[in-house]
């Protein structure tokens, strides 16, 4: 570790290393969805390895996409984003669909499953 790191710095990264670094400790808001194409796609940001998806919103990808975050424990902020963009955007993005088919899937459920 360098010498020139605050205080501050060096007990977070020690505060890390202590959980084993199995968990990821983010500051703020992190947004799971970015809306492309009036809702027909979407970039996904995959929190458990660091990757981001570009995917169509009606896709089979995007559904295992989801799925798999929400079996990962991210499926409640998953579905209140996709309730946002339903109440914040206009109805012709389609977002209250990809919501109503996300849910028919059981994609949502998949979380309380794994917990």
């Amino acid at each position: 570790m360098a010498a020139n790191t605050s205080k501050t710095a060096r007990a977070s990264v020690k505060a890390g290393q202590a959980k084993g670094g199995a968990g990821l400790n983010v500051l703020g808001e992190f947004k799971y969805l970015i809306p492309l194409n009036n809702g027909k796609h979407v970039y996904l940001r995959n929190l458990t390895d660091g990757k981001t998806l570009h995917l169509a919103t009606g896709s089979e990808a995007f559904t295992e996409a989801v799925k798999a975050l929400a079996a990962a424990g991210h499926g409640a902020k998953i579905k209140a984003e996709l309730e946002g963009l339903a109440a914040k955007l206009p109805a012709e993005q389609g977002w209250d669909t990809t919501l109503k088919t996300l849910e028919e899937a059981d994609v949502f459920a998949a979380e309380a499953v794994a917990a």
